[in-house]
């Protein structure tokens, strides 16, 4: 089963500084048919304004990714990290027992793009921690690179959550497929551009909710970037 999910279709939020496409339910924005998908709670697609950011506050057992597609984010945390994440790199945030953490954009006159996921954890109440991987261009053009997964080998963050999430560049004839067991759920978010998956054409921002299939086949690429969740059920 394949379910296509139009852009537009997303929950919107514009508070001046801070523009905000929700692909699932968050704040102000409430839809029953989309509260998350398996294990897969948040996807927002994020543009801050120059100087701005949100403030300090708190989050717990959740695992949190951040993949910047513009601009940079300035992170700091309430366990000590001080980080700026620019374009291509994977930053992730176990809230565990409890952090707090504020994002800022510092530059004077150019937005923060970027995309903030949430996944829920399978071991609750773990120690908060920190971890920040740039992902080489070159190992997500054409091909699928996991950037999280619960081992955090190669270029991957380490997750604790069920759940392993790859990045894809894909240009015309570059093709990939990827094996999926049908009892989990998988999920695909097109963050540009254009492209097809096993036939079904997506724009950018348009998503594609899989479930009880074995495999995904990514064809047709236009300036396409694209996120590949395998979620639990």
């Amino acid at each position: 089963m394949q379910s296509l999910r139009q852009s537009s279709a997303r929950g919107y939020a514009d508070h001046g500084w801070l523009k905000s496409y929700h692909s699932f339910s968050f704040a102000g924005y409430h839809d029953p048919r989309f509260m998350g998908w398996g294990n897969l709670r948040v996807i927002n697609e994020d543009q801050v304004a120059a100087g701005q950011g949100f403030g300090k506050h708190g989050h717990r057992n959740m695992e949190i990714i951040s993949y910047v597609l513009s601009g940079e984010l300035a992170h700091e945390d309430s366990i000590g990290n001080i980080k700026g994440i620019p374009p291509g790199d994977v930053q992730r945030m176990s809230a565990g027992t409890g952090v707090t953490h504020s994002e800022f954009n510092h530059a004077k006159d150019q937005t923060t793009h970027f995309l903030q996921i949430w996944i829920e954890p399978n071991t609750l109440e773990v120690q908060p921690s920190y971890e920040q991987k740039t992902i080489p261009l070159a190992d997500k053009q054409g091909k699928l690179c996991l950037i999280a997964s619960p081992n955090g080998q190669g270029h991957a963050v380490k997750i604790h959550a069920d759940a392993n999430l790859y990045v894809g560049l894909f240009e015309g004839a570059q093709t990939a497929e990827l094996a999926l067991d049908p009892k989990r759920k998988a999920y695909l978010h097109l963050i540009r551009g254009s492209l097809k998956i096993n036939g079904q054409a997506l724009a950018g921002g348009d998503a594609l909710l899989i479930d009880d299939e074995s495999n995904i086949l990514i064809s047709e690429g236009k300036n396409a970037e694209v996120l590949v969740f395998d979620l639990s059920a």
